[in-house]
């Protein structure tokens, strides 16, 4: 799977490199706000319903070339995961860097689709619900790695007035590494962040 992803990120950044070069370059700056619905894939499986949370932050955009750029983000996100039970539930609040190409069809308003890896690091944890008798594993251990990497993907729509720029995108996003130890002697065998989003975004085109 990861080879499979690894092949379609050189392939779109292959696509990139070949597009034809714009006379005048765009660059935006501005603000996201969004909310997310957030579950950790764990192994041994436990039934989930997505916690909700929020992520916000600071965006920049750079259009070089005809129909891609590149996009750079730096967010605060909410993850964690929410029992089926309801008996127990964790949020989790990282910092995270996504470094995306931007792939767009259109003039002034555009449909676009950001893809890339991210990186992020846990902020901070904090148990919202504990009703449990017998608590498991993954209840009494605090997160073990802080560091995190993966990737996002997400499609949107731009509509660009007197160069503000509004846009409404949904992402998804999955880890490749685990918030709690893996090894032969640890009880999860994988424990991967999953996260979806949805976003509001404000810009403003510089040039």
């Amino acid at each position: 799977m990861r080879n499979l992803l690894f092949i379609l990120f050189l392939s779109i950044i292959t696509t990139a490199q070949a597009q034809t070069r714009l006379d005048n370059p765009e660059l935006y700056i501005g603000v996201t706000l969004g909310s997310t619905a957030s579950m950790v894939m764990f192994s041994p499986t436990i039934a989930q319903d997505y916690i909700l949370g929020y992520n916000g932050g600071f965006v920049f955009r750079y259009i070089a070339e005809k129909n891609v750029g590149v996009q750079a983000e730096l967010n605060f996100s909410q993850r964690g995961w929410s029992e089926s039970t309801g008996l127990y539930s964790r949020q989790l609040n990282y910092i995270e860097l996504p470094f995306l190409t931007h792939i767009y069809i259109g003039k002034k308003n555009r449909i676009f689709l950001n893809v890339g890896p991210k990186i992020s690091y846990l902020l901070s944890e904090k148990v919202i619900v504990n009703n449990t008798l017998n608590s498991e594993n993954q209840h009494t251990t605090l997160i073990q790695n802080p560091f995190d990497y993966g990737l996002c993907a997400g499609l949107g729509f731009m509509f660009n007035i007197k160069h503000n720029v509004y846009q409404l995108d949904t992402r998804a996003s999955y880890s490749f590494n685990d918030v709690f130890a893996n090894s032969k002697a640890d009880y999860f065998a994988a424990s991967k962040n999953l996260n979806l989003s949805v976003n509001l975004a404000w810009m403003l085109q510089i040039k």
